[in-house]
């Protein structure tokens, strides 16, 4: 006959296993980003491990490649809890914190090295406006200097202001910037850009190396302008109240093997852009080098568009004043640095 301590010992296992059931969280993420692409993979392999570290508690179910819609369709869906997060571009973010958009001030770096200081600065600010927006952020990744691609030469401004240029929708950093150097943009989610692209809607982009391969935008294209028009970033972005419902422990293992993997992502991305502009150039796209006097063009028309989006308010003085406090900074630095290497 069995003991009335067995049938205690199975009662206490069965509540722990529905306890458990009852806390486990699958969120369902949505990503632009191609399957078998180096964000995808390095994400799905965080998520095996964090699935692993919480006994199955924290699972991610990923929708690659846009299937999901475009991000603003999936921001409608995380609004309705259809969706708990996202990877998202950092044009997005901006509908959520304004200064998110810091980093993409037309025209502003010298350097990869110049981002690298402010990034180490202001990451964390950007991290905690959009909390406070209700999106937690599980890592940033560099996704790289854009640069203008098309399939006609595009070197001076006023051959970029004839071409029928792509904007990203709800990008209102973008759209001021292309305002500035007198261009009348086609909007358009990132998921239609190929379709623009290859029924002649649009003919011309701005975009990093990597992400044009990744999108096959590239197969479009006869030229890259060494111009390097602004910077975005990636993130993994989930809705905090969703979030929020993982134990503190959960949390804790979520947050340190993301910051792990996207600071792998951050790095690998770097090496992913200057490896795809080789790429490029093998397949017999041509970069094109301004010469001293159009650069200084864009460098100036680059000034009007900062003004512009400080003036229309899309970027808080602080913010902005933060940055460009950095960047002097940085170059006083490396001035000092200089000059007392050719001193010695």
């Amino acid at each position: 006959m069995l003991s009335r301590t067995f049938f205690i010992s199975v009662s206490l296992l069965l509540a722990s296993l529905i306890t458990l059931q009852a806390h486990a969280t699958t969120f369902k993420i949505a990503s632009v980003a191609p399957d078998g692409s180096m964000w995808m993979t390095l994400m799905k392999q965080g998520a095996k491990k964090i699935a692993s570290e919480t006994g199955d508690r924290v699972k991610f179910k990923f929708y690659p490649g846009g299937v999901m819609g475009s991000q603003e369709t999936v921001i409608k869906k995380m609004r309705i809890r259809q969706l708990h997060g996202a990877g998202f571009t950092s044009g997005v973010l901006g509908s959520f914190y304004p200064d998110s958009q810091i980093y993409s001030l037309p025209l502003t770096y010298k350097s990869l090295d110049e981002i690298d200081y402010v990034r180490k600065h202001m990451d964390e600010k950007i991290i905690k406006g959009l909390d406070e927006a209700g999106i937690v952020i599980l890592g940033i990744s560099e996704g790289g200097m854009v640069y203008p691609m098309s399939d006609q030469p595009v070197n001076r401004i006023e051959e970029f202001s004839q071409r029928k240029v792509w904007s990203p929708t709800n990008n209102k950093n973008v759209e001021l910037t292309l305002q500035a150097i007198d261009v009348a943009p086609v909007p358009l989610p990132i998921s239609d850009v190929l379709v623009g692209l290859q029924t002649g809607l649009i003919d011309t982009f701005a975009s990093s190396p990597s992400a044009a391969i990744a999108l096959q935008w590239h197969t479009e294209i006869k030229y890259i302008t060494d111009i390097p028009l602004m910077y975005f970033y990636s993130v993994l972005a989930l809705d905090r109240d969703a979030f929020n419902k993982l134990s503190d422990g959960d949390k804790k293992i979520v947050r340190r093997i993301m910051t792990e993997t996207f600071s792998r992502i951050d790095e690998n991305s770097r090496k992913d852009n200057i490896e795809a502009l080789q790429a490029l150039q093998s397949q017999g796209i041509e970069i094109l080098q301004p010469d001293n006097e159009v650069l200084q063009q864009w460098y100036h028309k680059g000034d009007n568009a900062t003004q512009l989006i400080f003036n229309e308010g899309s970027l808080s003085q602080e913010s902005v004043d933060t940055l460009l406090s950095l960047l002097d900074q940085y170059r006083n630095q490396q001035a000092k640095l200089q000059q007392f290497y050719v001193g010695n």
